[in-house]
Protein backbone atom coordinates (compact mmCIF):
# COMPACT_ATOMS: atom_id res chain seq x y z
CA UNK A 1 0.00 0.00 0.00
CA UNK A 2 2.01 3.24 -1.15
CA UNK A 3 1.45 6.30 1.52
CA UNK A 4 0.07 9.20 0.34
CA UNK A 5 3.15 11.08 0.17
CA UNK A 6 4.91 8.51 -2.36
CA UNK A 7 1.74 9.04 -4.82
CA UNK A 8 1.67 12.68 -4.72
CA UNK A 9 5.17 13.10 -5.34
CA UNK A 10 4.76 10.26 -7.91
CA UNK A 11 2.10 12.70 -9.56
CA UNK A 12 4.15 16.13 -8.94
CA UNK A 13 6.77 14.63 -11.51
CA UNK A 14 4.49 13.91 -14.19
CA UNK A 15 5.09 16.82 -16.63
CA UNK A 16 1.72 17.86 -16.77
CA UNK A 17 1.90 18.26 -13.36
CA UNK A 18 5.19 20.64 -12.80
CA UNK A 19 3.00 23.54 -11.56
CA UNK A 20 2.40 21.84 -8.57
CA UNK A 21 5.97 21.32 -8.14
CA UNK A 22 6.25 25.24 -8.54
CA UNK A 23 3.27 26.00 -6.46
CA UNK A 24 4.61 23.83 -3.63
CA UNK A 25 8.13 26.01 -3.85
CA UNK A 26 6.40 29.10 -4.25
CA UNK A 27 4.80 27.98 -0.75
CA UNK A 28 8.06 27.49 0.99
CA UNK A 29 9.39 30.31 -0.06
CA UNK A 30 6.71 32.24 1.79
CA UNK A 31 7.10 29.87 4.69
CA UNK A 32 10.38 30.85 4.81
CA UNK A 33 10.01 34.62 5.48
CA UNK A 34 8.83 36.21 9.17
CA UNK A 35 5.05 35.60 10.03
CA UNK A 36 4.45 39.70 9.00
CA UNK A 37 5.77 39.21 6.04
CA UNK A 38 3.47 35.33 5.59
CA UNK A 39 0.44 37.42 6.56
CA UNK A 40 1.28 40.17 3.76
CA UNK A 41 2.34 38.20 0.66
CA UNK A 42 -0.79 36.98 -1.62
CA UNK A 43 1.32 35.49 -3.45
CA UNK A 44 4.18 34.46 -5.44
CA UNK A 45 5.58 33.63 -9.03
CA UNK A 46 8.81 33.65 -11.35
CA UNK A 47 8.74 34.89 -14.81
CA UNK A 48 11.74 35.42 -17.18
CA UNK A 49 14.13 34.94 -14.02
CA UNK A 50 12.24 37.59 -12.18
CA UNK A 51 9.95 37.65 -9.02
CA UNK A 52 6.93 39.09 -8.53
CA UNK A 53 5.99 39.52 -5.18
CA UNK A 54 2.21 40.22 -4.48
CA UNK A 55 1.36 42.03 -1.58
CA UNK A 56 -2.76 42.88 0.08
CA UNK A 57 -2.07 46.36 0.96
CA UNK A 58 0.11 49.34 -0.38
CA UNK A 59 2.31 49.50 3.37
CA UNK A 60 3.57 46.19 2.75
CA UNK A 61 4.90 47.06 -0.69
CA UNK A 62 6.48 49.84 0.47
CA UNK A 63 8.46 47.79 3.28
CA UNK A 64 9.35 44.78 1.33
CA UNK A 65 11.08 46.73 -1.58
CA UNK A 66 13.15 48.29 1.32
CA UNK A 67 13.90 44.84 2.13
CA UNK A 68 14.91 42.87 -1.00
CA UNK A 69 17.81 41.74 0.30
CA UNK A 70 15.80 39.37 2.66
CA UNK A 71 13.85 38.38 -0.21
CA UNK A 72 16.79 37.50 -2.28
CA UNK A 73 18.84 36.18 0.37
CA UNK A 74 15.77 33.94 1.19
CA UNK A 75 15.10 32.75 -2.48
CA UNK A 76 19.25 31.90 -3.05
CA UNK A 77 19.25 29.89 0.41
CA UNK A 78 16.07 27.96 -0.72
CA UNK A 79 17.88 27.33 -3.90
CA UNK A 80 21.04 25.73 -2.32
CA UNK A 81 19.13 23.47 0.57
CA UNK A 82 16.04 22.44 -1.43
CA UNK A 83 16.99 20.64 -4.54
CA UNK A 84 13.46 20.50 -6.35
CA UNK A 85 13.70 24.14 -5.96
CA UNK A 86 16.93 24.59 -8.04
CA UNK A 87 15.21 25.71 -10.74
CA UNK A 88 13.59 28.97 -8.74
CA UNK A 89 16.24 32.06 -9.41
CA UNK A 90 15.60 35.45 -9.71
CA UNK A 91 17.94 38.30 -10.92
CA UNK A 92 15.12 40.80 -10.14
CA UNK A 93 12.12 41.78 -7.72
CA UNK A 94 9.06 43.02 -8.49
CA UNK A 95 6.70 43.83 -5.16
CA UNK A 96 3.50 45.24 -6.28
CA UNK A 97 0.19 45.75 -4.74
CA UNK A 98 -2.74 43.25 -5.57
CA UNK A 99 -6.11 44.71 -5.60
CA UNK A 100 -7.61 41.11 -6.95
CA UNK A 101 -6.67 39.97 -3.69
CA UNK A 102 -9.86 38.51 -1.68
CA UNK A 103 -10.64 40.06 1.59
CA UNK A 104 -11.55 38.18 4.18
CA UNK A 105 -15.33 38.72 5.29
CA UNK A 106 -15.94 38.87 9.02
CA UNK A 107 -18.51 36.92 10.00
CA UNK A 108 -21.60 39.03 11.64
CA UNK A 109 -21.99 38.06 15.19
CA UNK A 110 -25.52 36.20 16.39
CA UNK A 111 -26.43 37.91 19.37
CA UNK A 112 -29.98 36.00 19.35
CA UNK A 113 -31.05 33.48 22.59
CA UNK A 114 -30.95 30.32 21.31
CA UNK A 115 -34.41 29.04 21.91
CA UNK A 116 -34.92 25.18 22.42
CA UNK A 117 -38.07 22.86 21.56
CA UNK A 118 -39.90 21.44 24.75
CA UNK A 119 -39.02 18.24 24.91
CA UNK A 120 -40.65 17.27 27.98
CA UNK A 121 -44.72 16.20 28.17
CA UNK A 122 -47.21 17.45 30.54
CA UNK A 123 -48.51 13.74 31.48
CA UNK A 124 -47.59 14.25 35.06
CA UNK A 125 -49.58 13.50 37.85
CA UNK A 126 -50.15 15.61 40.80
CA UNK A 127 -50.02 14.51 44.18
CA UNK A 128 -50.46 17.19 46.51
CA UNK A 129 -53.70 17.97 48.88
CA UNK A 130 -52.28 21.75 48.69
CA UNK A 131 -54.50 23.97 46.93
CA UNK A 132 -51.70 26.25 45.64
CA UNK A 133 -48.89 23.63 45.27
CA UNK A 134 -51.42 21.94 42.97
CA UNK A 135 -52.71 25.46 40.98
CA UNK A 136 -48.48 25.88 40.28
CA UNK A 137 -48.44 22.33 38.80
CA UNK A 138 -51.06 23.18 36.61
CA UNK A 139 -49.82 26.25 36.08
CA UNK A 140 -46.50 24.29 34.77
CA UNK A 141 -48.68 21.89 32.98
CA UNK A 142 -50.29 24.70 30.63
CA UNK A 143 -47.12 26.49 30.45
CA UNK A 144 -45.52 23.15 28.93
CA UNK A 145 -48.61 22.62 26.89
CA UNK A 146 -47.98 26.28 25.26
CA UNK A 147 -44.18 25.67 24.49
CA UNK A 148 -44.75 22.01 22.72
CA UNK A 149 -47.29 23.56 20.11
Amino acid sequence: MKKAYEILSHLTSQPQFRLLKKQACYTKFIKLLGAKYQNAIAFVYIKNETLFVAVIHPVFKMELNYNRDLLKSVLTQLNTYVPECSDMKAKEIVVFHSKYYPVEEQKPLLSTVPHYQERSTSNFEIQTSDPTLKKKFEQIQDDIRCNRS
